[in-house]
C-alpha cells in the first residue's frame, strides 16, 4: 500500500470501481474489533489475507466507546486506530461503517442506553437530543478517523452512511444530517449507504452509493439496484455467510457449498462483495442484543454465526471452499494460511466457596431510595448516565401475600423473592404470581435482569430496562423502593473478592449467589472453553473478564475463554448464578454451540 500519489481514492464509473484511476473490486469480510481480543487482530487479519480478500469492514460501537455521557474511551481492545492501522500494516482496504446506528446484534444496535434517559427520546431521527448526542460523539470519533482514509495515506476507502435506515425510515431528514456530520468533520472517502431489498429505496441519501443485503440470491436482487441509481458499480455490503442465534432457539447454520455458489454467483454478475461475517467473534460482557418481532428473544452470548472463521478463529469448510474461489479469480497465489493454534482442555474446576447475593448487598452495593420504581437507565448513578446492563434489585416492604401483577412493567426477566424465599418469575409471559401469607412485615424483592436491548426494528424507543412501571399487589401499587444496581463491573467484582463473608459451598444451594473457584495453569495459557452443565443461569467472570451469559434452555454450551485473558500461574473464576448452581466448570478444548439447524 503505497502512501503517496493518493488523490482520487475510490470512486465509482459506470459499473465498475476505480481506486486511484484501475479498476477495483472488493473482496472484503467483516470483522469487529470489539469482539475479538486486540492481541487476535492480527491472526485475524492474515487469515482474511489468506482467503483472498483485500478489504476489512468494521462497525463503531458508540455505546462502548461512551459508555458514560461526555467520557470517551478508545484504548486497549477499543483502540480503533491501533485496529486500522493493523489493517492498512496487513495490505487490507477499509470500509469503515460508523453508525451511529449499527445493528449488529449489539446491544440497542450501538447506541449508548443513557439517550434513553430522556422520556421524548426520538432515536434515528433528527429530534434535538439525539442529534446533539451524536454531534458530541462524531467531534471525538471523526478526529481518529480522518487521518487514517485513504487521501490522507491511509487504509480507509469508503465511509458507510447509518445502517439500513430504509428499514426504520422515521424521519425523512436524517440520513442528510447524518451525512453532513461526517463531511463536515472531514469525510473524504466514497459515501455507502447498506439495506436490505425491502429498504433500499428508502435507505438512500444523495452522493452516497446504495449497496444491498442478503443471503439468498433471489432473481433480479442485484438489477433491482439499477432502479434505484443507474450505471453504477454493484456492491453486496453484507453477505450473510451464517446466520445468529437466540436463547431457547437451535444454532443456525448455513450450507458451506451452497454459500460458496452464491459468492460466485454474484461475483459473476461482476458485483463487489462483503462476507458478513468473516469472523464473528463473540458478544462478551453483557452486549449482545435481541429481537422483538412476534415475542422478545434475547441473542446468546456466541458470535460465531457459522462465518468463515469460528468464534475462535479457526478455520471452517467455508474457508476453503471461498480461498479456492478467490484464488481462482485473483489468479495469483494467495499468502499460505497461518497455523491454526492449539485449544486447551485443562478439565474440571472446582468452585469450592460461594457467597450468597443477600450478604454481598450492605456491605458493597448503596441502594438508591425512591418512592417509585425507576428504570435502570433513569437511576442517579455512573455520573448521572445511569445503569446501562446487568441486573437491578428493587426491594420493598410488604404486609401479607396476595396477588402480585407486572401489567407487563418488567423488562426482561424478574426473580421474586419474599424475604430469600424463591417465589417465582415474571417476565413477558407470566405476569402475576401469588405471594403467601406471613405474620408481619416481608421483604418483598424483585432481581430483574436486562437480557440485552432490541437492536433491529421500530422498537427501539422503548427499549428501557428493570420495572418500566408500577409492580401491583392485590391492586396497590408497591411504593418506597430501595433500588441495588448489579451492573458487576470490573471495580465490583474486584471488591466481592476482598469482601468478608465468603464460605464453602455446602451440598444445595440455591442462588442467587456469587461462587468462585481457581484455573492454575502450568505452561503459555491457551484457548480453551468453559462447560457450565448442571448450572442453571448466570454469568462467567475470569480474571476480571466478563466472558458472557450462559442458560441451560441453551443452545449454547460452552463460553469461548481467549488464552490471552489466563495467565501462567493462578487464575480467579467467578461466576454469578441466579438459581441453581454446579459444583464444578469443565475446561474442554471443544466448544458446542447447540442442536444445529439449517438456516431456511
Amino acid at each position: 500500500m503505497r502512501l503517496w500519489g493518493r488523490t482520487l481514492g475510490l470512486q465509482t464509473e459506470n459499473s465498475q470501481f476505480l481506486l486511484e484511476g484501475m479498476p477495483f473490486r472488493i473482496f472484503g469480510g467483516s470483522m469487529h474489533y470489539f469482539r475479538v481480543p486486540r492481541e487476535y487482530w492480527e491472526d485475524r487479519m492474515l487469515k482474511m489475507k489468506a482467503c483472498g480478500l483485500n478489504t476489512l469492514t468494521t462497525y463503531v460501537p458508540w455505546n462502548l466507546h461512551e459508555q458514560t455521557r461526555g467520557k470517551f474511551d478508545f484504548t486497549q481492545d477499543l483502540d480503533l486506530e491501533a485496529f486500522l492501522s493493523l489493517a492498512a500494516k496487513n495490505g487490507l482496504w477499509v470500509i469503515l461503517r460508523p453508525g451511529p446506528y449499527i445493528c449488529s446484534e449489539w446491544d440497542l444496535g450501538g447506541l449508548p442506553s443513557w439517550l434513553l434517559q430522556d422520556p421524548e427520546m426520538q432515536l434515528r431521527t433528527t429530534y434535538k437530543g439525539f442529534t446533539e448526542a451524536v454531534d458530541a460523539y462524531f467531534d471525538h470519533l471523526m478526529p481518529i478517523v480522518v487521518p487514517l482514509q485513504y487521501k490522507k495515506g491511509g487504509p480507509i476507502i469508503a465511509v458507510q452512511v447509518e445502517n439500513e435506515y430504509g428499514s426504520y425510515a422515521k424521519d425523512p431528514k436524517y440520513m442528510a444530517y447524518v451525512k453532513t456530520a461526517l463531511l463536515s468533520r472531514g469525510i473524504v472517502e466514497l459515501l455507502m449507504t447498506s439495506d436490505n431489498k425491502n429498504g433500499l429505496s428508502f435507505g438512500l441519501v444523495e452522493g452516497a452509493l446504495a449497496t444491498v443485503n442478503f443471503q439468498k440470491l433471489e432473481p433480479g436482487v442485484l438489477k433491482y439496484l439499477d432502479t434505484v441509481q443507474r450505471d453504477q458499480p454493484k456492491m453486496v455490503m453484507e453477505y450473510w455467510t451464517g446466520w445468529f442465534d437466540n436463547w431457547g432457539g437451535p444454532h443456525y447454520v448455513f450450507d458451506a457449498d451452497e454459500m460458496v455458489n452464491t459468492v460466485a454467483s454474484i461475483l459473476k454478475l461482476g458485483a463487489s462483495i462483503n462476507l458478513y461475517m468473516f469472523h464473528g467473534g463473540t458478544n462478551f460482557g453483557f452486549m449482545n442484543g435481541a429481537l422483538e418481532t412476534d415475542e422478545y428473544k434475547s441473542d446468546v452470548t456466541s458470535y460465531d454465526y457459522d462465518a468463515v472463521l469460528t468464534e475462535a478463529g479457526d478455520y471452517t469448510s467455508k474457508f476453503f471452499k471461498l480461498r479456492q474461489l478467490f484464488s481462482a479469480i485473483i489468479g495469483q497465489p494467495l499468502p499460505l494460511p497461518p497455523m491454526i493454534e492449539s485449544k486447551a482442555s485443562y478439565g474440571a474446576i472446582l468452585l469450592h466457596q460461594y457467597i450468597s447475593l443477600w450478604d454481598v448487598l450492605p456491605s458493597l452495593i448503596q441502594p438508591v431510595k425512591s418512592e417509585f420504581p425507576v428504570n435502570m437507565e433513569n437511576l442517579r448513578l455512573n455520573d448521572s448516565s445511569g445503569q446501562s446492563y446487568g441486573y437491578v434489585l428493587y426491594e420493598t416492604v410488604i404486609f401479607g401475600g396476595g396477588h402480585l401483577h407486572s401489567r407487563d412493567h418488567v423488562r426482561d426477566r424478574a426473580q421474586v423473592f419474599v424475604n430469600t424465599m424463591y417465589v417465582g418469575e415474571l417476565d413477558y409471559n407470566t405476569v402475576e404470581l401469588s405471594l403467601p401469607e406471613g405474620q408481619g412485615f416481608r421483604q418483598l424483592r424483585l432481581l430483574v435482569e436486562n437480557r440485552g436491548r432490541v437492536n433491529y426494528g421500530l422498537a427501539l424507543n422503548e427499549q428501557r430496562k428493570g420495572l418500566i412501571g408500577d409492580v401491583f399487589l392485590n391492586k396497590t401499587p408497591l411504593r418506597n423502593f430501595k433500588i441495588y444496581s448489579l451492573e458487576m463491573k470490573p471495580g465490583f467484582m474486584k471488591s466481592l473478592q476482598e469482601v468478608a463473608g465468603w464460605s464453602a459451598v455446602p451440598d444445595y444451594f440455591v442462588g442467587p449467589a456469587f461462587f468462585r473457584g481457581r484455573l492454575w495453569i502450568e505452561h503459555q495459557p491457551q484457548d480453551t472453553f468453559l462447560k457450565l452443565q448442571g448450572w442453571e443461569k448466570g454469568v462467567v467472570f475470569v480474571n476480571g473478564h466478563n466472558l458472557g451469559r450462559y442458560w441451560k434452555i441453551g443452545p449454547q454450551e460452552t463460553l469461548y475463554l481467549p488464552g490471552p485473558w489466563l495467565q501462567k500461574g493462578n487464575n480467579e473464576i467467578v461466576i454469578f448464578e441466579e438459581r441453581t448452581a454446579g459444583r464444578i466448570i469443565q475446561s474442554v478444548d471443544i466448544p458446542y454451540l447447540g442442536r444445529t439447524q439449517y438456516v431456511d
